[in-house]
């Protein structure tokens, strides 16, 4: 069965109760994650993730799981670093978020930029960076490897990610 679903500009993906994840719907830029870009009318199984998955994340053209070992794993489009693994190439299955590999409490996607919480309840991001998004004291306009957020190295419980912005949720109830 489906624990739970997100979807996202025509594509659609789910949690299993076996840890699995299940996506189908565009395909354009290898977001439903199962080797190619050919769109899928029913769920097909994300390449890699048929068990020991957490929680999932879906962006407008990328998508991440958190998996049971607190690692991010990251698929789809990726031109501008969304995945988190120092490059701008598109990924048709999921691959290693640069440094988090382990120590990862929750992510979020975005529509070209991604944040996770760390086990510490620090927040890291990359990706698209055209309206500060991603919380670093830099113009850069990308960033392909996650960076620390300025001023959130610790208690926060969660975060969530837009169009253009980023907001989290300190353990203390602010916001």
């Amino acid at each position: 069965g489906l624990e739970s679903g997100i979807q996202a500009l025509g594509l659609n993906c789910a949690l299993t109760i076996a840890g699995g994840v299940k996506c189908w719907g565009y395909n354009g830029e290898g977001q439903v994650g199962d080797g190619t870009t050919t769109y899928r009318s029913t769920p097909v199984d994300v390449s890699g993730l048929t068990s020991g998955v957490q929680a999932i994340a879906t962006g407008r053209t990328h998508n991440c799981a958190l998996t049971t070992g607190g690692g991010a794993k990251c698929w789809g489009a990726n031109g501008n670093g969304a995945l988190g693994d120092g490059t701008y190439t598109n990924r048709l299955i999921p691959v290693d978020v640069s440094g988090l590999t382990s120590g990862v409490q929750s992510i979020a996607a975005g529509t070209g930029h991604t944040c996770a919480v760390t086990a510490t309840g620090g927040v890291k991001c990359w990706g698209w960076n055209s309206a500060g998004q991603l919380g670093d004291v830099t113009s850069d306009p990308y960033s392909l490897t996650p960076i620390d957020v300025n001023g959130l190295s610790s208690g926060v419980q969660s975060v969530a990610v837009g169009f253009g912005h980023t907001c989290a949720l300190t353990m203390d109830g602010k916001v």
